[in-house]
């Protein structure tokens, strides 16, 4: 087991392997002999053996099996293909399993041992049997192959005849075999019987017995030893180190039990679970594989040493006495020493793998919270670390405040996992986890995180805060500005407008309300500028709280567009209209003073005109109806009134002028008059008019008494009758009225379809236009015609003469004037152009009119 001997190292320069020297066939093979029967010996205890030994280790397999049997380790898992590069990569786990052992392979190679190459074998297993058979041999501070030689010198000193010098010829005669093995079992050869001139014979005899009894494999034939004037040395050295292994069992199993010792005692603790397994492995492997070879042993040298004391006695020989150290009481309490250390071995590698798969799970666990820690805080310090409060709005401050909340939330809730990890940390520590120092860093960089992070927290805590009371405050002032600003501002652009208001009188009373109510406004102005100021103030206020606090302002004011700025500009721009309008005001009372002057003129002619008018149409009226004196008595009595009425036209053309002047003014309304200029001009042209019209009739009527020969008592009569049924006064009748008076002068209309028929006759004549009413002149026209012979055309002329004033043409206007409108416009109609000497433009004949009409003439 490497645990007792791999720090030795071993460096002999004749044990080196010379590729270029030749090998003497006959030491070649002794040395196959022997090297294959030393190969089996240990083989066999993996039950397996070859056969030829370059051949058989060509693939590396066995020599691996045979490796891990002598060294008791195991070796990497070797290649199972069989391709040559799978053979040379096994051949080169051995080789470098032998070179960790500290043996110096001299120029061989793995390719050689694949290639089967004969000397390179032989000597790869030669210096195997140098490390692993002969190197540990040590005889009073020899070691090796001089401790073997001392160790065969010294068992054989007490036989005269055994002279052992070397590892060759010493040993030709087999006395040496013979004695070594009489020297430790005395009743397997009769040494007295042996010859030295019978080296056959001993030799087989020593061959014989060391395989039947002390489990020696025969490795040489007694012929390849005489047969050769010099055996081949490494052959002898391997057969005797045979004979040293199976001879010296007490010192090779207290030299066992002093290695094995150590190593049970050893407690250093591996770092990791797969070496402390290795441990727990390693003594399985010792307790199974190793240890129990050793009790036997223990037990085979009891049996041998007391059958050795009971075979001298009995022989009378002296006692055996083994060399001081190797007693059979050494050995037991070695043995006891070894118990003694393997007994708290076991349960301490169990332990410890308990102790190592606690800290496996703790450290795995610390590593899982550590990581999950880790990649929580990742980014929380920069993200606790933003100013994103500065700039930002209430609304976004108070949803950062609810995300801090949440995150500190978050935090507390991870507080568990931190004080987890520490005390995770704190128990690897106590237990003594081999990577402690790393997980401290880890630990203390955590907790120190954690520390900043609640530090930061609580920062940005307290300035989001802050800032929120800030932008509160300022929201606050934002909120109240815009409350007194709002209806301020409205104010402001009411009286804005109010000023610049193209205000609309017509009265004195209407601008003295005017400016009245300007007068209160001014008086307003003080109050509205300290509202101003105070709302100038609000917003100071707020200038002053963001530059003693250093806020940064994202925005304007969310409740109101109106800033400072529009205010002290509505504010100057109503100062400046207060003047103005004063001005206007002033000039519109000014106005409205000139205009009542105006009304005033005005109306008191109007009062006067008006009220004339009415009472000459009332008098003509009057004249019209009334039978007083003659026609033309009437007539007389009308033109003096016609002269009156036009010399009245100076007043009526002055109040024109006074109407000119208010028109200019836009005066719409008198209040001291019902009297229009309109009025007043229908009412003067309605006068002249019915004066004109009234004076027609008149001479109309004295042209159809003059025409039908109607009497003045007819006339009268017929007057009468029309004033009684014009019960309107309105100088016609209407149907029912002129039905009334034709029955009342004896006309017979009764109400029957022939009456009815008889009256749509009569209507058809006297209202030929459909007017629905009968004027005077035709009501005479109708009764004159009724009441006299039918007119003649000279008649007729007569008439046109006499409205012509004696010419021998009429113009259109004389007709106008002198005949009803629609008789007028018949006459002039059909009338004939004047085509005399003595005519004039415009001039009618009314003589052929007057022919045409009574069938005198075509018309």
């Amino acid at each position: 087991m490497d645990h007792y001997d791999e720090d030795q190292d071993y460096r002999h320069p004749e044990d080196d392997w010379d590729r270029d020297l030749l090998l003497d066939p006959a030491w070649e093979k002794q040395q196959r002999k022997t090297f294959t029967a030393w190969c089996n010996s240990h083989l066999r205890k993996a039950g397996t053996q070859i056969e030829n030994i370059e051949e058989d280790f060509r693939d590396g397999l066995k020599l691996m099996l045979l490796l891990e049997v002598i060294s008791g380790e195991r070796l990497a898992k070797p290649e199972r293909g069989k391709m040559r590069v799978h053979k040379i990569s096994n051949v080169n786990k051995a080789l470098n399993f032998i070179a960790s052992k500290g043996v110096k392979l001299v120029s061989i190679g793995a390719e050689e041992i694949v290639d089967g190459n004969a000397k390179m074998t032989l000597g790869m297993i030669w210096t195997i049997i140098l490390r692993f058979a002969i190197q540990d041999i040590s005889v009073e501070e020899t070691s090796a192959k001089e401790g073997l030689l001392l160790w065969c010198q010294r068992k054989t000193a007490p036989y005269k005849n055994v002279n052992i010098q070397n590892f060759h010829i010493s040993w030709k005669d087999g006395l040496g075999f013979c004695a070594l093995i009489h020297r430790h079992r005395p009743e397997l050869i009769d040494y007295a019987k042996l010859r030295k001139d019978d080296p056959m014979t001993n030799l087989n005899t020593a061959f014989d017995v060391a395989e039947k009894y002390l489990d020696i494999p025969k490795m040489l034939d007694a012929e390849d030893i005489v047969g050769t004037a010099r055996p081949d040395e490494k052959a002898i050295m391997t057969y005797v180190s045979s004979f040293y292994h199976a001879f010296s069992g007490a010192q090779k199993l207290l030299e066992w039990i002093r290695r094995t010792i150590p190593w049970l005692e050893n407690r250093m603790p591996e770092n990791t679970m797969q070496a402390m397994q290795q441990k727990l492995e390693d003594f399985r492997d010792y307790r199974r594989l190793h240890k129990p070879p050793k009790v036997q042993e223990k037990c085979q040298l009891e049996i041998n040493f007391n059958t050795l004391q009971t075979k001298l006695r009995l022989s009378n020989r002296p006692a055996f006495m083994p060399s001081e150290g190797k007693m059979v009481s050494d050995i037991n309490n070695a043995w006891g020493g070894l118990e003694g250390a393997e007994k708290g071995y076991e349960e301490w590698l169990l332990n410890e793998i308990r102790r190592l798969e606690r800290l496996d799970h703790l450290a795995e666990k610390f590593r899982q919270k550590a990581a999950i820690h880790e990649a929580w805080t990742e980014g929380k310090e920069e993200m606790l670390q933003r100013r994103d409060y500065e700039t930002a709005s209430l609304s976004e401050i108070k949803a950062l405040l609810k995300k801090h909340e949440a995150f500190e939330s978050d935090l507390a809730a991870h507080q568990d996992r931190v004080e987890q990890i520490a005390a995770i940390a704190q128990e690897l520590n106590e237990l003594d986890y081999y990577d402690s120092p790393s997980v401290n860093a880890r630990c203390q960089r955590i907790c120190d995180q954690w520390d900043a992070l609640g530090a930061l927290s609580q920062k940005r805590s307290e300035a989001l805060q802050r800032t929120e009371k800030l932008l509160e405050t300022i929201d606050q002032l934002y909120l109240e500005f815009a409350k007194r600003a709002a209806p301020f501002n409205n104010w402001m652009e009411g009286a804005m407008e109010d000023l610049q208001d193209s205000f609309i009188v017509h009265t004195i009373e209407e601008i003295q309300g005017l400016s009245t109510a300007h007068e209160q406004f001014k008086a307003t102005l003080p109050e509205a500028d300290k509202e101003r100021q105070a709302i100038l103030g609000i917003h100071n206020e707020i200038a002053k709280i963001v530059q003693t606090y250093h806020v940064n302002m994202a925005g304007s004011n969310p409740y109101t567009t109106i800033n400072p700025q529009e205010v002290n500009a509505k504010w100057d721009k109503v100062r400046q209209l207060v003047p103005l309008r004063d001005q206007s005001l002033i000039e519109e009372h000014a106005r409205q003073q000139n205009n009542e002057r105006l009304r005033r003129q005005f109306a008191n002619q109007a009062n006067v005109i008006g009220p004339w008018i009415q009472t000459k149409m009332e008098e003509i009226g009057r004249i019209s109806i009334e039978m007083h004196g003659t026609l033309e008595d009437q007539l007389t009595h009308l033109r003096q009134y016609e002269k009156s009425i036009i010399n009245y036209k100076p007043k009526i053309d002055q109040l024109e002028g006074d109407h000119q002047l208010i028109q200019a003014a836009l005066i719409f309304d008198n209040k001291h008059t019902n009297y229009t200029m309109e009025h007043i001009r229908v009412g003067w042209e309605q006068l002249l008019t019915t004066i004109a019209r009234t004076i027609n009739e008149i001479e109309n009527q004295i042209l159809t008494r003059d025409a039908k020969g109607i009497s003045q008592e007819q006339l009268n009569e017929f007057r009468a009758s029309f004033n009684h049924f014009d019960r309107d006064h309105s100088g016609t009748l209407g149907a029912e009225e002129f039905k009334a008076c034709l029955i009342s002068l004896g006309f017979d209309i009764g109400n029957d379809a022939q009456g009815e028929n008889e009256f749509s006759r009569i209507m058809s004549v006297v209202d030929p236009n459909r007017m629905g009413v009968v004027t005077f002149q035709g009501f005479i026209d109708f009764m004159s015609r009724e009441t006299a012979d039918t007119d003649t055309a000279d008649q007729v002329m007569a008439s046109f003469k006499i409205l012509a004033g004696d010419k021998n043409y009429i113009l259109a206007d004389e007709l106008r004037r002198e005949l009803p409108p629609d008789q007028a416009e018949y006459c002039i109609a059909r009338m004939a152009p004047y085509s005399g000497p003595d005519g004039v433009p415009g001039a009618l004949d009314y003589m052929s009119f007057s022919t045409a009409l009574y069938g005198e003439s075509d018309l």
